[in-house]
């Protein structure tokens, strides 16, 4: 029997050389004659431990890694093919790598056990059962248990599903579509292209769920142009899933029809925000549109349109297979089910993380991530992207919740988390902030346009002396008129990074003692 060993093929392995790991394992195993099959499945998301390598023994999977393509032949000397090497890369089990056996993993709980396009591999993993269910009922069924569940937007607003579906089902059209914010720009995040990677039959499965409880036809996937495999992988996926039913006229044998297709993003941040990227998906350049009407109401094409991001859609097979309340057992408050959390910047173990909603960023940064990757102290935490605020350690114990952190004027948005060590500049931050707002504004109102272009501008002279309290004022009046007069999150959200290092961390804003920019290592 033909020994089997699995290792990754998404974007971030790949990067990390496991490419060149699968070619060095099958040019080891043919010079020595040994029957082997090398099968690509998708990341777990240990991605400190990438490339990892998994072998399939009698007693279940053992790992090892992170592996060099100049590993292998070592690995094979020392019994790779048996399962029995004790490498010094040998990790175990991989559920029982601390990391990931302390989760909760409900979305990604298929992500690397085998071939993300084998859509029998998805079938025996429980795959499609939550469209077989869907199917049977009715769309307003469907769509009541989405809002029992408790599933919210796993994006920036976290508003509810269920209303957003119900709003579409209950507004009478002759067409009705589903779009996928697969534009996945903030920094930190890849949770969702590790879905398309990784385990892309989930997402169709909730975009045809989706489509039968709102009573559309016709689903598209907006697609960050920065991630070719993804394209790649989900084109092939959705080829595959026409091929066996899934997809196109009486889907499994019913009576309804459900169209998919990717679509390509424009490359601009702003496309991340719903209006804009439905004018991007018509067409024409990504400029925010005024809102009422809400999107589902006239959206694509002036259509009732879902618009929910990926992994707000990859939630909702669990949902529709276990049932509402499975989902909604996990969490706190408000926010139920679980978090795909993803951790980036200066941290010792990156990748993801999923747990219920209630975990505190301690929790994360040491128990998972391991503190800091340079060794220093972690200083400041960004959660949600580059609109999302700098946390000082006194707000580390904060749960995960959506409505704990709006409350001290923060955002879990789409799950990255970003950590700092001691050595970061604040005001070298903020002023990132204010930057990257003027180039990724659409441009269509002033306070976003012209607000932070005159941020840049005011930060930038408190790094001198003079009229430093005017400028400090300044600044906060900017802040206000931004977040209360722009059209959208970009510019309203903007003043979060600005004024949470303005107030956990004005030593940076100062002139004499410590000059702005002058943190460097000792």
């Amino acid at each position: 029997m033909a020994t089997r060993i699995y290792v990754p093929s998404d974007t971030s392995a790949r990067s990390l050389g496991a490419d060149a790991v699968a070619t060095a394992i099958e040019r080891e195993a043919m010079a020595r004659k040994i029957d082997l099959e090398l099968v690509r499945n998708g990341s777990r998301g240990l991605f400190w431990l990438e490339p990892l390598l998994e072998v399939e023994t009698p007693a279940g999977r053992v790992a090892y890694g992170p592996v060099r393509a100049e590993d292998v032949g070592e690995l094979f000397e020392t019994g790779l093919c048996s399962g029995e090497s004790r490498h010094a890369l040998f990790q175990g089990r991989p559920e029982d790598i601390p990391f990931l056996r302390k989760q909760q993993r409900l979305t990604f709980s298929r992500v690397g056990l085998g071939d993300p396009l084998s859509l029998g591999n998805y079938v025996e993993l429980a795959g499609f059962r939550g469209l077989s269910r869907a199917l049977t009922m009715a769309g307003e069924d469907i769509v009541r248990w989405v809002t029992e569940s408790g599933l919210r937007g796993r994006g920036g607003a976290a508003f509810p599903t269920g209303i957003k579906w119900q709003t579409v089902l209950d507004t009478p059209s002759p067409q009705k579509y589903v779009v996928c914010n697969a534009d996945e720009g903030d920094s930190g995040t890849f949770a969702d292209r590790l879905v398309m990677e990784c385990d892309p039959y989930l997402l169709i499965e909730g975009m045809i769920i989706a489509g039968v409880a709102v009573g559309a036809t016709q689903g598209y996937i907006y697609l960050r142009s920065e991630y070719p495999l993804a394209l790649r992988v989900m084109n092939e996926a959705i080829a595959r899933a026409y091929a066996a039913g899934y997809l196109g006229e009486g889907i499994r044998g019913t009576s309804y029809r459900f169209d998919l297709e990717v679509r390509l993003g424009a490359g601009a941040y702003i496309c991340g925000e719903e209006t804009a990227l439905l004018e991007s998906l018509e067409g024409k350049r990504g400029m925010v549109r005024v809102k009422p009407p809400l999107p589902a109401v006239k959206g694509l094409f002036g259509q009732p349109t879902v618009v929910n991001n990926v992994l707000s859609l990859a939630a909702v097979p669990f949902i529709l297979d276990r049932g509402p309340a499975a989902y909604a057992d996990s969490g706190m408050g408000r926010s139920r089910g679980t978090l795909p959390v993803q951790l980036a910047g200066n941290i010792a173990r990156g990748g993801l993380v999923e747990l219920a909603f209630g975990a505190t960023l301690r929790e994360l940064l040491y128990d998972f991530g391991g503190g800091s990757h340079s060794g220093r102290p972690l200083r400041a935490v960004q959660v949600g992207g580059p609109l999302g605020a700098y946390l000082p350690e006194s707000q580390w114990d904060t749960p995960l919740d959506y409505e704990a952190f709006a409350a001290m004027g923060a955002m879990l948005g789409h799950g990255g988390i970003v950590a700092f060590d001691d050595t970061v500049d604040l005001r070298q931050q903020a002023r990132f902030a204010m930057e990257f707002c003027a180039v990724e504004s659409c441009g269509k109102c002033t306070p976003c346009r012209i607000g932070s272009t005159r941020g840049v501008e005011v930060i930038d002279q408190l790094a001198t002396a003079a009229d430093r309290e005017a400028n400090l004022t300044l600044l906060q009046e900017l802040c206000e008129t931004m977040t209360d007069g722009s059209l959208c999150a970009m510019g309203g959200m903007t003043p979060y990074p600005v004024l949470s290092a303005l107030r956990h961390f004005p030593e940076d804003f100062t002139v004499g003692g410590e000059p702005c920019g002058s943190r460097e290592p000792v």
